[in-house]
């Protein structure tokens, strides 16, 4: 489903178990030869809606990318859809304007959905993987290097988030948290979707920038009450204003799917 300028016009770094004691995510993934330059793990956002027919593909696919310990997947509901027979609960209008964030520094010329950024380097719609998989090449073949924060949780207590020092070229970096659903099943009682029930995955439930990084070591911690105990949590370091990703990790509770 697209949306141009007429509304109306449709054309880990582990998946960490939290288990008694501490859940970290350090600067490497597991399953990744220790040879390789770039480490990753590597950032694929989903633009999706409950709305849209044409979505659930690509939110299966998010859903095994998430499995994936090189992948951090987030799942954004936008809400524009909303207003054609079924009214996404996960959609917001932050997601939103995250995703026409990266329209305009992507230069395209409409938003549309199902549509997944790799990176923050491009996108396609993520209803095949041959495309993502393609892009999550380009980006670690650029990735030199990687700023990959290391996030570490005791259960029930705060999160830590550490950078070190890092050259960041081209102007600082956005540091931000999100905080999402592992999996939620939603029957859907109208619009596009009416009668099926939808399984989405990683669905982001807050989003926050929480610092503009200049490269220094750095650290924060963010209050245990801020994450419920069966959320994943995900760090982003890009350059600033929805730019190229420099790095990201993610923590999430034993889960299987």
């Amino acid at each position: 489903m697209a949306k141009g300028t007429n509304p109306g016009r449709r054309s880990v770094l582990v998946g960490a178990a939290a288990v008694a004691g501490t859940a970290v995510a350090t600067g490497r993934p597991q399953g990744v030869d220790a040879r390789t330059p770039a480490e990753g793990p590597w950032a694929v956002e989903l633009f999706t809606s409950q709305g849209c027919n044409s979505c659930p593909p690509a939110d299966a696919f998010i859903g095994k990318l998430a499995k994936r310990p090189d992948i951090v997947a987030l799942s954004f509901h936008i809400d524009y859809w909303d207003y054609i027979g079924w009214k996404d609960p996960f959609a917001s209008r932050d997601t939103t304007e995250r995703q026409r964030a990266y329209a305009r520094v992507l230069k395209q010329r409409y938003v549309y959905t199902p549509e997944m950024v790799v990176d923050g380097l491009g996108h396609d719609t993520g209803r095949e993987p041959g495309p993502i998989e393609a892009l999550l090449a380009k980006a670690q073949k650029l990735s030199s290097r990687r700023a990959t924060p290391e996030l570490s949780r005791t259960v029930g207590g705060p999160l830590s988030i550490k950078l070190a020092a890092f050259a960041l070229q081209g102007g600082p970096a956005d540091v931000t948290l999100a905080v999402y659903d592992r999996r939620v099943s939603t029957p859907v009682a109208s619009g596009e979707n009416q009668g099926r029930t939808l399984e989405n995955f990683n669905i982001v439930r807050h989003l926050e920038v929480i610092s503009r990084w200049d490269g220094s070591p750095a650290s924060w911690t963010i209050a245990a009450d801020r994450i419920q105990p069966t959320q994943g949590v995900a760090v982003l370091v890009q350059h600033a204003d929805h730019g190229a990703m420099i790095g990201c990790n993610k923590l999430e509770p034993a889960y299987s799917g």
